[in-house]
């Protein structure tokens, strides 16, 4: 699995640039003082715009995960990358968003977060001689868990949240998707050049 990933490191980069974007935008979008917003800026077409990047990086981890396919647990990429690309097309659907419930929503997040937190965790113990991406990898997995519990919570109206409150927590974890992706891989580069540079060769493109 790791050989795979060490080859297709910078799907995961343009994964995690599509979550930063789309997490930006989700952010800018939040405006409770009611100044100049994106949605001012770039028009009615921009929650479109927003969904269609969910779905381009939805459509990015599937690639990852088909293109790892049979290699360990990288299936759950591919599963990931469905949610998010579900999630898209919610987003491209013809259904006013008023009549959509939060749980359908909820519980695809759910679904990514469990998925990649899942994964991290796993990637992390095939990495025994790497401590630093093995903590990398482990805290993403850990927050990865609360993100899932808190979307559990949130879709259930467990605890109830103002509608901007739960924008605002759909921002948190594109961010932290992010941040996971595009950090992971970095590493896998790092280590992919570290790994070529001791044997010698030039390295996997």
């Amino acid at each position: 699995m790791i050989q795979t990933l060490l080859k297709n490191w910078w799907l995961l980069a343009v994964c995690g640039v599509l979550d930063a974007a789309y997490a930006a935008m989700n952010l800018f979008m939040f405006d409770p003082e009611g100044s100049l917003t994106l949605r001012r800026w770039m028009g009615p077409g921009t929650l479109r715009n927003m969904s269609e990047i969910a779905l381009a990086a939805g459509a990015c981890t599937i690639a990852a995960g088909i293109w790892s396919s049979g290699k360990g647990r990288s299936w759950l990429l591919a599963l990931n990358g469905l949610a998010l690309g579900a999630f898209g097309v919610i987003g491209l659907s013809p259904i006013p968003r008023g009549r959509v419930s939060f749980l359908p929503i909820a519980l695809l997040f759910v679904v990514m977060a469990v998925t990649i937190g899942v994964f991290a965790l796993a990637t992390a113990r095939t990495l025994r001689r790497h401590l630093v991406d093995r903590w990398f990898l482990g805290v993403a997995g850990t927050a990865a868990a609360g993100f899932a519990l808190g979307f559990l919570v949130f879709g259930f109206r467990w605890v109830r949240l103002e509608p901007t409150e739960y924008l605002l927590w759909m921002s948190s974890y594109f961010a932290f998707s992010a941040l996971s992706m595009i950090g992971a891989a970095l590493r896998l580069n790092s280590l992919r050049l570290g790994i070529h540079r001791i044997a010698g060769a030039p390295p996997i493109r």
